[in-house]
C-alpha cells in the first residue's frame, strides 16, 4: 500500500528538525516513500522549489527557502567587544540581506579571525541563526571573472553562469570598459556586494577566453610551479634501463589527428591457429612519476588531464606528456607491454605484462587508418613525400597554457610520421606498413569485435560534435565527428587490454583501481519505462536487466526520427562510472572485471593501476621505486574518489566550454530559423538541441502565447489547456534563436512567428507514428560504445 505523500509543512518541519543535510532520498526514507510514489514527491518538491518554498544546497541537499543549508561554508565577519565572533555565508543570492550567523565554538580551538572561512552545522534559533564550527577552510580567492556591461549609466559584472540571478555593479573598473572580458575581486557582502576589476582579458571572442573561464570556474590547476617542472626535467632525462626489447616489431599508434599525447601504440600477427597475438604498449609513466614526489602529487591533485577546443591542461609537465612518455615514431620509448593471445572466437585466452622499449613504426591519424584499409588513399608522409620523418600535425602546439593555433584541422600529407632515425628500425613503405601492420590489426580486430557482439554491451550512437578553429583560434564551423572502424578498432584492443590488467592483478590479489559501472537503479528504470509508454513501447520491470535489453529496446523504436532521443533517454537511465578498489562490475560494457591502464598519459587511475602491476609482478627496472606502495594501497577507496570527482569536474569544464564554442558560433545567426529537437522539458518551459550544431537552448512557457501550458511529467511533455498542443520530448520543430551568449554558453529560443506565435511548428506527437513513416533502413548499423 502506497504511503500518503506528507504536506509541504511536514516537509519543512522534518527539514528543520534533522540534524544532517536532508534530501528527497531522506525525506522518502523519513515518510515511508516508495517505488512510484517518488515521483510524486518529486514533483511536490518542485512545486516547493517555484513557490520558494525550498531551495537547493550542496549534495542535492535542501533547505527551507531564505535560510541556510545544514552544512556550509561560512566566512568570519566580526567579533565584538566581548569576544562573540559572528559569520556570513560565503555565497549568497537571495536579494534579500545575508543572516548574520553567532558561531557558537567548542573547546580550545584556535580563535577565529575575520577573514577566516570555516565549514560550519547551521542551526536556526528563534529569529537568528548559530553556527557550529566543524573545520577552518584554507583561505579562497575572491575572485570573480565576468563580463563588463553597461547599463543605467553604470557598469556591471555579469558572471558565468547560465542561471545567474544577480550582476554584481562594478566600484572600480581599472580601464575596463563594457564588453572586456575580465578578472575582479568581490568587495563587501550581501546587497551591498561589487566587483572590482584587476585584470582586463580581453575580447571574450578571443582565442582561450572560452576555456579560461571553465579554467577559473572550476578551478582547475593549470599552471606547473618551477620547482615541478625543474623535476620534471630530471627525470626526463632517465636512461630507460633494462627492458624487454620489442623494437624490432612494427608497432604503430592510431590517434586523433591533432593528438598530442600518444599513450598507447598496437602491434598484431596471426598465431597459426586462427587467432593472433597482439601487442598493447603503453606509455611507461610510472617510470618517471615516482610515488611520493611533487610530480606524482601534483597528478594526484589535478586527476586527469582536460581536453579544450582551444587548449590542453594536461595532467603532466609538457615535457613528459608531449615528449619523454609519448609514443613517437623513430623514439625509442619506455612502454608497458601488455601481450594477448586471443583466440579464434576473440576470447582472451592468456596474457602478460612487462617494461618494453619500443620504437613505433608510424603515428598514424584515424581517418589516414582507415581509408587505408578502405583502399581509398594510400598512407601519406610527411610532406608529401616518402621518407624522411617530419612534424605531423599530432605535434601541434597544445601545452600548458600555450595557444594553439589550427587545432582541429587536418593537413594534407602531414598525419603520419615514420621512423627514420637511424638507429631506427629499417623504414617501411607505405605499402608494407598497411600489409605487415594495419591488415593484420583489423583481421584480429574482427575476431575482437565477434566476441564483443556476443557478450552484449550497451550498444549506443549518440553524436558527437567537432569544433573547428582556424589559424587565429577563432571558430571556422561546428561538425559532427565521424565514427569510422578505426576507431572502434584502437577501442576495442584498449578494452582488452584494461580486462588482462585487471584480471592479472586479481590473480596476485593486489590492489585494483577498478573502473565501475553500476546497473541502472529502479528509480531511473522507472523513468524510461514512463517514457517509453509514451511512444507505446513496453518495458518489463520485471525482467532482468542486461545492456542487451537496452540493445533491444533501441531495435524496436519504430521511427528514425526518435531514435537519438530514445538513446539519450536510455544514457540518461545509467548511473555514472567511477573508480573504486571494490570491483562491481562494468554493467556498459558487460564485463565483470575492469580497470583503466592504458592512458596514464592524462588518467592517474591508469598510473596506479601500472604501479601495482609493477609491484605485483615485479616489473623492472626500479620495481623497489616504482611499484604501489603500502599506502597507497590502503587509501585506493579515497583516492578513487578524489579521481572520480575530479573527472566529473573536467568533463563539466569540456561541456561548459563547447556550449559557449557553440553560442559563440550560432552568435551570427541570431534572429534566424533552426531546426530544433526537444531535449527537455519542465513546468517553466522546454529545452531544445539545434540539431545541426548541438546548442542547448530555452524557450520559456510563457512565451507560448495566452494559452496556459500544463506540465505532463508522465509524458513528459507541456500540454495546452485549450487546444491540447504537445511539446514534448523528443520532438522536433523550428525555432527562431533569440539570444546567443558566448559568455555562459546559453541560447534563448521562441517561435518563428514570435511570442504566442501560430502552430506551424508545433510539432504533434501523434505525427510520429504515421503507418511506420520513419522506419529504420538499416537496423544492423553500428553504434557507439562506452
Amino acid at each position: 500500500m502506497s504511503s500518503p505523500l506528507p504536506t509541504q509543512q511536514q516537509i519543512l518541519d522534518f527539514i528543520a528538525s534533522s540534524d544532517q543535510p536532508a534530501g528527497k532520498r531522506e525525506i522518502a526514507r523519513a515518510f515511508g516513500i516508495k517505488g512510484q510514489d517518488k515521483i510524486a514527491l518529486k514533483a511536490l518538491m518542485r512545486d516547493m522549489a517555484d513557490k520558494g518554498l525550498l531551495e537547493t544546497g550542496p549534495g542535492k541537499s535542501v533547505h527551507k527557502g531564505g535560510g541556510l543549508p545544514k552544512v556550509t561554508v561560512l566566512r568570519v565577519a566580526d567579533v565584538d567587544d566581548d569576544g562573540q565572533i559572528f559569520a556570513t555565508p560565503e555565497r549568497w543570492d537571495s536579494d534579500a540581506p545575508a543572516p548574520r550567523l553567532r558561531v557558537k565554538e567548542r573547546g580550545k580551538r584556535r580563535p577565529l579571525g575575520i577573514g577566516q572561512r570555516i565549514l560550519a552545522r547551521t542551526e536556526e534559533a528563534g529569529k537568528g541563526w548559530i553556527a557550529h564550527p566543524m573545520k577552518i577552510l584554507p583561505a579562497a580567492s575572491d575572485e570573480l571573472i565576468g563580463v563588463v556591461h553597461e547599463e543605467g549609466g553604470k557598469l556591471w559584472l555579469k558572471g558565468l553562469e547560465k542561471s545567474s540571478r544577480r550582476d554584481l555593479p562594478v566600484t572600480d573598473a581599472n580601464r575596463a570598459s563594457a564588453g572586456d572580458l575580465v578578472q575582479a575581486e568581490r568587495s563587501g557582502g550581501g546587497a551591498r556586494a561589487g566587483a572590482r576589476v584587476t585584470r582586463i582579458l580581453g575580447d571574450p571572442f578571443q582565442p582561450k577566453s572560452f576555456s579560461l573561464i571553465a579554467i577559473h570556474k572550476h578551478e582547475i590547476p593549470h599552471v606547473f610551479s618551477g620547482e615541478l617542472l625543474e623535476e620534471a626535467g630530471r627525470v626526463a632525462k632517465l636512461d630507460l634501463g633494462e627492458r624487454e626489447d620489442l623494437t624490432y616489431l612494427p608497432i604503430v599508434a592510431i590517434d586523433p589527428a591533432d593528438a598530442r599525447d600518444h599513450d598507447d601504440a598496437i602491434w598484431a600477427e596471426p598465431d597459426g591457429r586462427g587467432g593472433f597475438r597482439a601487442i598493447v604498449a603503453i606509455a611507461d609513466v610510472s617510470y618517471y612519476v615516482r610515488p611520493g614526489s611533487q610530480l606524482d602529487r601534483e597528478a594526484r591533485r589535478r586527476g586527469n588531464s582536460v581536453y579544450f577546443p582551444d587548449q590542453v591542461v594536461p595532467m603532466l609537465p609538457e615535457i613528459l606528456s608531449a615528449e619523454i612518455c609519448s609514443l613517437k615514431a623513430g623514439k625509442d620509448r619506455a612502454a608497458m607491454a601488455c601481450h594477448l593471445e586471443i583466440d579464434a572466437q576473440g576470447k582472451l585466452e592468456r596474457w602478460r605484462f612487462s617494461r618494453a622499449r619500443v620504437r613505433l613504426a608510424a603515428n598514424i591519424a584515424y581517418e589516414d587508418a582507415q581509408a587505408a584499409i578502405d583502399g581509398t588513399s594510400p598512407l601519406p608522409l610527411p610532406g608529401g613525400a616518402g621518407g624522411g620523418a617530419g612534424t605531423s600535425i599530432s605535434e601541434r602546439e597544445s601545452g600548458s597554457g600555450s595557444p594553439t593555433p589550427n587545432p582541429s584541422r587536418k593537413r594534407e600529407g602531414d598525419s603520419v610520421e615514420l621512423a627514420s632515425s637511424p638507429c631506427a628500425m629499417p623504414e617501411l613503405e607505405r605499402a608494407d606498413l598497411v600489409e605487415q601492420t594495419l591488415k593484420p590489426l583489423w583481421a584480429c580486430w574482427k575476431l575482437l569485435a565477434r566476441a564483443r557482439a556476443a557478450r552484449g554491451p550497451l550498444d549506443l550512437d549518440l553524436p558527437e560534435r567537432r569544433i573547428e578553429l582556424d589559424e587565429t583560434g577563432r571558430i571556422e564551423s561546428v561538425a559532427p565527428r565521424d565514427r569510422l572502424d578505426a576507431h572502434r578498432l584502437v577501442e576495442d584492443f584498449m578494452i582488452a587490454a584494461n580486462v588482462a590488467a585487471a584480471k592479472a592483478l586479481e590473480v596476485k590479489a593486489a590492489a585494483v583501481m577498478y573502473r565501475v559501472h553500476e546497473p541502472p537503479s529502479r528509480e531511473k528504470l522507472v523513468a524510461l519505462k514512463e517514457y517509453l509508454a509514451s511512444l507505446d513501447m513496453p518495458f518489463a520491470m520485471g525482467q532482468v536487466i542486461t545492456p542487451a535489453t537496452f540493445n533491444r529496446v533501441i531495435e524496436r523504436v519504430p521511427d528514425e526520427n526518435i531514435l537519438p532521443q530514445v538513446m539519450e533517454q536510455i544514457l540518461r537511465s545509467q548511473t555514472q562510472a567511477y573508480y573504486t578498489p571494490k570491483n562491481a562490475g562494468h554493467f556498459g560494457l558487460a564485463l565483470g572485471s575492469y580497470a583503466h591502464f592504458t592512458s596514464p598519459i592524462r588518467r592517474y587511475a591508469d598510473l596506479l593501476v601500472h604501479r601495482s602491476l609493477v609491484g605485483a609482478y615485479k616489473l623492472g627496472p626500479d620495481t623497489g621505486d616504482t611499484g604501489l606502495t603500502a599506502k597507497e594501497a590502503e587509501t585506493m577507496e579515497a583516492t578513487g574518489d578524489k579521481i572520480s570527482k575530479l573527472e566529473r569536474r573536467a568533463m563539466e569544464a569540456e561541456r561548459e566550454t563547447n556550449d559557449r564554442y557553440i553560442a559563440a558560433y550560432l552568435a551570427e545567426h541570431v534572429g534566424e530559423i533552426v531546426k530544433t529537437r526537444i531535449t527537455g522539458v519542465q513546468s517553466f518551459g522546454f529545452f531544445a538541441t539545434v540539431e545541426e550544431f548541438g546548442g542547448d537552448g530555452l524557450l520559456l512557457a510563457r512565451d507560448l502565447g495566452a494559452e496556459y501550458f500544463r506540465y505532463d511529467e508522465t509524458l513528459h511533455a507541456l500540454v495546452g489547456e485549450q487546444t491540447r498542443t504537445r511539446y514534448a520530448l523528443g520532438d522536433r520543430l523550428e525555432l527562431r534563436l533569440i539570444d546567443a551568449n558566448p559568455v555562459s554558453g546559453g541560447l534563448r529560443f521562441e517561435l518563428p512567428e514570435g511570442k504566442g506565435g501560430g502552430g506551424s511548428s508545433r510539432s504533434k506527437r501523434s505525427d510520429r507514428r504515421d503507418k511506420g513513416k520513419g522506419k529504420r533502413k538499416d537496423r544492423g548499423k553500428k553504434r557507439r560504445r562506452r
